[in-house]
C-alpha cells in the first residue's frame, strides 16, 4: 500500500499496519464510504478498502485504538472486526447471509409471477390471482429481500448511499405501485407489476450468490497456501516423543517427520536424509534432495526417509507465513488504475438517485402517465450497479497473484504487478542468476611454484570466506587433501579480492583491478589470461613479497550457464525486451557470456556497489527497468530498479528490497512474472471497459424505457458475476515450468 501524502511523514518506527475485516459492503460506493471513514480517523494516514476480499488495510501511528477504527466503520452502517486466523479449507463454501436455499426458495417464488410472460409468446393466456401474486410479492419483498432494506437503513442514518439502496427504491417503487393499483384501481387499470419487484430481488440474490463463489475460486490460491499448514507436530523433548500441536513449537525444538508428512516448521535437519517435494511454496515440481545441515521450510512434504529437524522459525516468522502475508497485501493493494474507478464510485449511486428522478419527471411529460414514468425511473434504479466497477480490478488482481504464487513469483504488491506489464528492459546479474553461481577451479598456471603449492597459499587466503569462487578454491583444496597455512592480518578488499600474510609474506588474491592498484606485474601471463577470459573464464591472479609484490600464477574458474538461459533471453527478444547484463567480471568472460546467450548489452568489471549506478543511467533513457538478482549483494541495484526482481528462497532482503521475488533460480520465472502481468493488466482494461460500458449503455436505455425492470435486474445481477468469472479465466495462464529439453551450454562456460 502506497502511503499518502500525510504518511509520509511518518517512518516505519512510528506506524503500523492493522488488517480489518470487513462486512456489508456491496459495492463500489461502500469502499469508497469505508476507506473516507477510516482516512478521516484519528491517527489514520491511509486506509485501502478491498470489495473482493472484503478486508481494509490500515496504516495508523503506533499504538492506535483498533475499537476507534471498528466504531468509525460501524458509525457509517457496516460491521468490522479482527481477522481470526484458522486454517481454510479448499472446498468452496456458501455465503453465510445468502446461502444457497434463500436464493432457491426466493426463485422459486417468484417464478409463477414471472410465469405468465414466458407462457404468452406460446397464446397461452394464464394469470395468477392478484391476492396471491401480492402474497408471494411481499413474502420475497420483506423477507428474502430483508437484508437490502436493513442495509439501505444503515446507509441513509450514516448519510451516505450504496447498491442495496438502489435495488429498495427500485423494488419497493415498483411492489407499492402495484398495492396502489391492485387495492385502488379497479377493472382494466390495474396494471400489477408484483413480478419486477420479486423478480428483480430474487436475481441480485442469484448474483450476489454466483458472484460469492467466484471470488471464492478467485481466493483459492492463498487458500491452499493456508492448508499446508499442519495443526500437529511430533516433538522431540526430554527423550520423549510426543505429538502436539504446532501452536505449541518453540525455537529450537526438535521435530520429528515420518515419510510422506508435511514439515511443520522452518528448520535445519539434525539427523536423516530424504526427498522433500517444495512445489507449492516454490513452484519448482521436482522433490528436492535433503541432508543434514540442510534447510527445510514449513508446508513442504517429505519423501521416503525420516528426519529429524532442528526448529529456526516458527508462526509469523516462518516463510510460509510471510508468503501468504505477501500475497494478501498484494491482493489487498490498489494500482493506479484503479483510481478513476474509486472516484466515479464515490459520486456512483448519488447520481443514479438525481437520474432516476429526472427520468420520472420527463417521461411525465413525454407520455402523461406517471404509472409508466415511475416504471422506467425503476429500470434506471435497477440497471445501476456500481459493483462491477469495484470487483474489476481486485478480482483480476487476486487471481493472477495467486497464479503466480502457485507458480513460485511472490508479488509484492499490486502496483509491481501491474508495472511489471510494461517493462522494456530487464537486467541481470551474472553469477548465481544466469550461471548457476557454483563456480568450479578449471585451471592453475604457475610460474615459480608447483600447483599444490600455488593451490595451498589460496586457499590459505581463502578459507574462511563464503565467496563463491573461494569456496571453489576450498572445494578443490580439500579435494586434495590439502592443509591451510597460517594467515594474519587477512583483509577482505570488496569486489577486488583478499590481502594477508601468509607463512610471514605478503599475500593478495584478486582481479586484474587489484594487481593494478598494488603495482603488480602481470605481463609474464597476460596472454594465458586473455585466452581463458575468451574461453569465458573468471581469472584471479595471486602475487607475493614483502618488498615489491611478484606475480605467482593465476586460477581460472568457470561457471555454468544455466540450462533454459538462452531460450529466456530469447523469449525476452520476442517480447519486444532488451536484456543487459552487468557483472564484475573482465570484459573477455563478460562478452563470451553475452555473446552466446544473445545479451543486448553488458557491461564488465561493475563492482557490486556501482551497478545502482547503472541502473539508473538505463532508467534515464525513459524505459521500465527490471533488476534481476540475487537478492543480497544486489539489494541496491534490485531498490534502484522499477522492478525488482530477487531471485532467492525466501531470503529477509529478498522480500524486504524487491517488488517480485523468485522462489526458484529458474530464470523463465523471469518471462512468466512479465507474462503474468500482462495478462492480468489485461484483464483489468477488459473488466473496467465492460464495468463502464455496461452502466454507460444500460441506463439510457432504462430511461427512455426499452428495458423492463425485470430485465434490468437480470443484467444487473450478472454484470458482476461477469466481471468476476472473466477474472478467473487468468487461471489459465500457461507457464513454462520445467523444460524437457534445454539447449547446451557447448563448452562456454565450462
Amino acid at each position: 500500500m502506497k502511503p499518502n501524502s500525510d504518511a509520509n511523514q511518518h517512518d516505519s518506527t512510528t506506524t503500523q499496519n492493522i488488517q480489518l475485516s470487513i462486512e456489508g459492503m456491496t459495492c463500489a460506493s461502500c469502499v469508497s464510504h469505508v476507506e473516507k471513514a477510516l482516512k478521516k480517523t484519528a491517527g489514520v494516514h491511509d486506509a485501502t478498502v478491498n470489495l473482493a476480499t472484503e478486508k481494509a488495510s490500515v496504516a495508523v501511528s503506533t499504538g492506535t485504538d483498533v475499537q476507534t477504527l471498528i466504531n468509525a466503520v460501524e458509525a457509517i452502517g457496516y460491521e468490522a472486526r479482527i481477522p481470526i486466523e484458522h486454517h481454510a479449507h479448499t472446498q468452496l463454501e456458501e455465503p453465510k447471509n445468502n446461502p444457497k436455499w434463500k436464493v432457491g426458495t426466493s426463485i422459486f417464488l417468484s417464478l409463477p409471477l414471472v410465469l405468465p410472460m414466458f407462457l404468452m409468446p406460446f397464446g397461452i393466456h394464464f394469470m395468477i390471482p392478484p391476492l396471491l401474486q401480492f402474497a408471494l410479492a411481499t413474502l420475497v419483498q420483506f423477507y428474502f429481500g430483508e437484508r437490502f432494506h436493513k442495509t439501505s437503513w444503515k446507509a441513509l442514518k450514516a448519510k451516505t448511499a450504496n447498491m442495496d439502496l438502489l435495488v429498495a427504491l427500485g423494488t419497493t417503487a415498483a411492489y407499492l405501485l402495484s398495492v396502489y393499483q391492485l387495492f385502488f384501481q379497479s377493472g382494466d387499470e390495474a396494471h400489477l407489476y408484483f413480478e419486477s419487484a420479486a423478480v428483480v430481488i430474487s436475481l441480485v440474490l442469484l448474483g450476489k450468490f454466483l458472484e460469492a463463489r467466484a471470488k471464492l475460486q478467485a481466493t483459492a490460491a492463498i487458500r491452499s497456501l493456508q492448508d499446508l499448514r499442519p495443526e500437529t507436530a511430533r516433538v522431540l523433548r526430554m527423550g520423549r516423543e510426543s505429538e502436539i500441536p504446532t501452536s505449541e513449537l518453540f525455537r529450537g525444538d526438535i521435530v520429528i517427520v515420518r515419510p510422506g508428512e508435511r514439515i511443520p516448521v522452518d528448520g535445519i535437519v539434525l539427523q536423516g536424509e530424504s526427498e522433500v517435494n517444495e512445489s507449492l511454496i516454490t513452484g519448482e515440481s521436482l522433490p528436492v534432495f535433503k541432508g543434514v545441515k540442510d534447510r527445510v521450510t514449513g508446508g513442504s512434504i517429505n519423501g521416503p526417509g525420516v528426519l529429524q529437524i532442528k526448529t529456526t522459525a516458527i508462526g509469523t516468522e516462518s516463510v510460509l507465513a510471510r508468503i501468504i502475508r505477501m500475497v494478501e497485501d498484494a491482493q489487498a493493494g490498489k494500482p493506479p488504475i484503479q483510481r478513476l474507478a474509486d472516484q466515479i464510485s464515490a459520486v456512483f449511486v448519488p447520481v443514479v438517485l438525481v437520474l432516476a428522478l429526472l427520468t420520472v419527471i420527463i417521461s411525465v411529460f413525454v407520455t402523461g402517465s406517471w404509472e409508466i414514468s415511475l416504471i422506467h425511473g425503476v429500470s434506471v434504479l435497477v440497471i445501476a450497479c456500481p459493483c462491477a466497477l469495484g470487483l474489476a480490478t481486485p478480482t483480476a488482481i487476486m487471481v493472477g497473484t495467486g497464479e503466480a504464487a502457485k507458480s513460485g513469483i511472490l508479488i509484492k504488491d499490486a502496483e509491481a504487478l501491474e508495472l511489471a506489464h510494461s517493462i522494456s528492459i530487464v537486467v541481470f546479474d551474472k553469477t548465481g542468476t544466469l550461471t548457476e553461481g557454483k563456480p568450479e577451479l578449471a585451471e592453475l598456471i604457475t610460474i615459480s611454484k608447483t600447483e599444490s603449492e600455488l593451490l595451498t597459499i589460496a586457499y590459505s587466503l581463502q578459507s574462511q570466506s563464503e565467496h563463491p569462487l573461494a569456496k571453489a578454491v576450498i572445494n578443490a583444496a580439500t579435494e586434495k587433501n590439502i592443509t591451510a597455512s597460517a594467515v594474519t592480518d587477512l583483509q577482505a578488499l570488496p569486489g577486488r579480492g583478499l590481502m594477508g600474510t601468509v607463512n610471514g609474506i605478503k599475500t593478495v588474491l584478486g582481479n586484474q583491478g587489484l594487481m593494478n592498484e598494488r603495482k603488480v606485474d602481470t605481463s609474464l601471463l597476460n596472454k594465458e589470461a586473455k585466452a581463458l577470459e575468451y574461453e569465458g573464464h573468471t581469472v584471479s591472479w595471486l602475487a607475493a613479497g614483502n618488498e615489491q609484490l611478484e606475480i605467482l600464477g593465476l586460477l581460472a574458474f568457470s561457471d555454468r550457464i544455466k540450462p533454459n538461459a538462452k531460450q529466456v533471453i530469447q523469449s525476452l527478444k520476442e517480447k519486444g525486451i532488451r536484456s543487459v547484463m552487468l557483472t564484475g567480471d573482465n570484459e573477455g568472460s563478460a562478452a563470451r557470456v553475452a555473446l552466446f546467450l544473445g545479451i543486448d548489452e553488458y557491461r564488465s568489471h561493475i563492482l557490486p556497489e556501482l551497478k545502482a549506478h547503472e541502473v539508473e543511467k538505463l532508467k534515464k533513457r525513459g524505459t521500465v527497468v527490471a533488476m534481476v538478482g540475487d537478492g543480497i549483494n544486489d539489494a541496491p541495484a534490485i531498490a534502484t530498479a522499477d522492478i525488482g526482481m530477487a531471485m532467492a528462497t525466501g531470503t529477509d532482503v529478498a522480500m524486504h528490497v524487491a517488488g517480485i521475488t523468485l522462489m526458484r533460480g529458474d530464470l523463465e520465472l523471469v518471462t512468466d512474472a512479465i507474462e503474468i502481468s500482462r495478462r492480468t493488466f489485461s484483464k483489468i482494461k477488459q473488466n473496467l471497459f465492460w464495468a463502464f460500458a455496461y452502466n454507460i449503455v444500460g441506463i439510457p436505455l432504462a430511461a427512455f424505457g426499452y428495458l423492463s425492470p425485470l430485465i434490468a435486474g437480470a443484467a444487473m445481477a450478472f454484470s458482476s458475476v461477469s466481471v468476476v468469472s472473466n477474472s478467473l479465466l487468468l487461471r489459465r495462464i500457461p507457464r513454462s515450468g520445467k523444460s524437457v529439453i534445454h539447449p547446451k551450454n557447448h563448452g562456454c562456460c565450462k
